[in-house]
């Protein structure tokens, strides 16, 4: 808990942690694991400073929420960035550009497919090191987020929290399925992670994917052969029914209603209206509005499921230094902070 003398309308004292906070991990509830990672990224690029950025925008928040109250009082902490990933990441774009050149066809070349296995290698460690450390903080009674990177690296967060509570369901907001298959070769590609934790972790009983708008055939047949663990809202789909008069509220019920009591929440950015994120590494024309997202985030909390662990990936600050899309991630993180909080200190609403 913050100490009394903390001022939550004060400005944010530079240096100070994220969102202005004083709150070190002994004294957060919350804590969150920066993963500057974009190793396996084939189109835009920058997602890997995305956690400084977010930590950068978060001093200008003001911390107190509408609908969740006094968000900064449970205390909220975000870790320093691992060197070693830092340079893992430096090392793993290095040998995968030119694998992603080819079209991820290495072509019986054997320095490529060397390179390959080393990019592999590189992300079973990330994998291996956030979830070694969500294991450790959910041990000691945490709330643990992601904050990435590309959208690959919350792959051990997922794991950890689903063997922590199983059946778990995951909210998946994104403009992709990413149900490829290890896309351009890449075993834990940034397109590959919903693939990948369907396969990987037994304990995910239900993925629900919100706002999808482009994907490939095979991507498709996944879904169609999951016999109902996949569940997609594509965004298609929700913008007719918007046309045809079916309410936010509506829809969003069905939504939750497709999940389990235990809830993880993954948000890729790409999620919402390129107009809120246009440096996100791959945009897609249409997508959620922040509003509703956030109401749909709320809604999981109302219904009376818990959130149990989230991730929020593929923010990437402009080239020229522009701020807007690490300040619409620092907003829609402490959103996510929050309905988290709520749904598991509330019951359902009657």
């Amino acid at each position: 808990m913050l100490s009394k003398e903390f001022d939550p309308n004060s400005a944010a004292l530079e240096g100070s942690g994220i969102y202005g906070l004083p709150s070190t991990l002994e004294d957060s509830r919350v804590v969150l694991i920066p993963v500057p990672v974009e190793i396996t990224t084939s189109y835009g690029g920058g997602t890997a400073k995305g956690p400084d950025a977010i930590l950068k925008a978060s001093r200008q928040v003001d911390l107190y929420d509408a609908s969740a109250g006094r968000v900064y009082e449970a205390g909220i902490t975000m870790l320093a960035e691992s060197p070693l990933i830092r340079r893992l990441n430096r090392q793993g774009r290095r040998l995968a550009q030119p694998i992603i050149e080819k079209g991820g066809e290495p072509d019986g070349s054997g320095e490529l497919e060397s390179k390959l296995r080393k990019v592999n290698e590189i992300g079973g460690f990330v994998n291996d090191y956030v979830y070694s450390t969500a294991v450790d903080l959910l041990a000691q009674n945490k709330i643990v987020g992601v904050v990435g990177g590309d959208h690959s690296v919350p792959f051990g967060l997922i794991r950890a929290c689903a063997e922590q509570f199983p059946h778990l369901g995951v909210l998946h907001f994104d403009a992709h399925h990413d149900l490829r298959i290890a896309y351009e070769g890449f075993e834990w590609s940034h397109a590959s992670i919903m693939f990948n934790v369907i396969q990987k972790i037994p304990q995910v009983r239900r993925l629900v994917q919100v706002g999808i708008r482009d994907f490939c055939e095979q991507e498709m047949k996944v879904v169609h052969e999951s016999k109902g663990r996949i569940v997609a809202f594509r965004d298609e789909d929700l913008q007719r029914q918007k046309f045809q008069g079916k309410t936010w509220s509506s829809r969003a019920s069905r939504i939750v209603s497709a999940l389990p009591r235990n809830v993880y929440v993954s948000f890729d950015i790409d999620g919402l209206n390129a107009s809120l994120c246009p440096h996100t590494g791959t945009p897609v024309p249409g997508g959620l509005s922040f509003e509703e997202a956030v109401y749909l985030i709320a809604a999981v909390a109302r219904s009376g499921r818990r959130i149990v662990g989230f991730d929020l990936n593929e923010v990437a600050p402009g080239a020229e230094g522009g701020d807007w899309d690490a300040n619409v991630g620092a907003r829609l993180l402490y959103k996510l902070i929050g309905h988290t909080l709520l749904s598991q200190t509330k019951r359902k609403r009657r």
